[in-house]
């Protein structure tokens, strides 16, 4: 964002920020969508591919243990499925992150990090790039 590589950036599902945080976000012009306000906001509008980067301390730990920050108040497996199901606009790249094998004796978060991979994956095959 500061180098200006970006035309945008959106951060979904926020459950805690700190001062300094929210005046980083704000110097930048990142969108942050809050998980108390995810229920209120409509539809997200894009207009270009989008890079999509799932952060899996956005689940609640219910769903996701194991991440190496525990937020409880988080989204469900099926709230980020949605999101990625919906997206109007092609996926150009992904990446998932936080995943804390450590923390994830019973496999839990591995699955759903699968899960969350063959989504995007689908959804870039579905409505894949145009090249011109």
């Amino acid at each position: 964002m500061e180098e200006k590589l970006v035309s945008r950036l959106v951060q979904v599902g926020i459950r805690t920020l700190n001062p300094h945080q929210r005046k980083q976000a704000q110097r930048f012009g990142v969108e942050i969508i809050e998980m108390q306000n995810l229920h209120t906001t409509g539809t997200i509008q894009w207009e270009n591919p989008v890079y999509l980067s799932i952060d899996l301390d956005v689940l609640d730990p219910a769903f996701a243990p194991g991440v190496s920050h525990y937020e409880p108040g988080g989204m469900s497996t099926r709230q980020v499925i949605d999101l990625i199901q919906r997206l109007p606009v092609p996926i150009a790249g992904a990446d998932i992150v936080e995943f804390n094998p450590k923390r994830d004796p019973q496999e839990i978060t591995a699955m759903v990090a699968v899960k969350i991979l063959k989504e995007v994956a689908a959804r870039m095959i579905e409505l894949p790039i145009e090249l011109t």
